[in-house]
């Protein structure tokens, strides 16, 4: 195994059911929940009320624990990646509030998620749809997807929402 990364991340839902997610500055622009990275000494609670109010500019509650999921590399030089999937509740309007590392954040329907998603975003959004918590998963990395570096303003309409993980 590589060395391992630690990472936070939330299910963060609203009144019609609809799904927050953020899409990445950079890179290949996937989208993922709004979390991030675990910084030395601080809690997975800590980490992932902190990121996701730093990255949407809202407060969140903490639920339940969705589950641990440890995304594992396909061989290259990427560290493996462990997950703290939480289930939230967010306390007032969402918003870019961390462009450097998210271009957009949006609301969308469970089964009707964009693309190109994190692995992890999507079987997080899976079991948390179907009510499952305390999940121990592995999630293979995808392959490296061939697209356009940036989708114009006029093309995605932002809602009113890592990979940190990614």
């Amino acid at each position: 195994m590589n060395q391992l990364t630690t990472a936070v991340a939330a299910v963060i839902t609203d009144p019609a059911g609809r799904v927050l997610l953020c899409q990445q500055s950079q890179g290949h622009r996937l989208w993922a929940l709004p979390g991030g990275k675990i910084h030395r000494g601080e809690s997975p609670l800590h980490a992932a009320v902190r990121d996701i109010c730093e990255e949407v500019g809202a407060e969140v509650a903490l639920v339940d624990l969705v589950g641990l999921y440890q995304l594992t590399s396909n061989g290259d030089d990427l560290p493996d990646v462990l997950v703290h999937v939480f289930r939230a509740k967010i306390d007032g309007e969402v918003t870019v509030n961390a462009p450097g590392r998210i271009s957009r954040v949006c609301w969308h329907g469970v089964d009707d998620c964009p693309s190109p998603m994190t692995a992890v975003t999507r079987a997080a959004i899976a079991d948390a749809a179907v009510g499952k918590a305390g999940l121990l998963r592995t999630v293979q990395r995808d392959a490296a997807v061939d697209i356009p570096d940036a989708v114009g303003d006029d093309d995605l309409v932002a809602g009113a929402l890592y990979a940190a993980a990614s």
